[in-house]
């Protein structure tokens, strides 16, 4: 990271000390990250030239902490 980045040395201590200690998390991110992208193409798809991204990414928030199935189906 060091020879990658511009981050100073502490910060990536702790970002390696995050990974050791909740190595899920990084792998549950990317999961989101995806099924994300896959909704909004599908919300693209179905509303075409309507499609407001704006719109889409204020209310992905709406609907709080929940399991991506439940986003899903929204």
């Amino acid at each position: 990271m060091e020879q990658n980045t511009s981050l100073p040395r502490f910060e990536i201590e702790n970002e390696v000390d995050r990974y050791i200690a909740w190595p899920g998390q990084a792998l549950a991110y990317k999961v989101g990250e995806l099924k994300i992208r896959e909704l909004r193409q599908r919300a693209e798809k179905k509303a075409g030239q309507a499609f407001d991204l704006r719109a889409f990414h204020d209310r992905l928030p709406s609907f709080g902490s929940v399991p991506l199935s439940l986003v899903e189906a929204q």
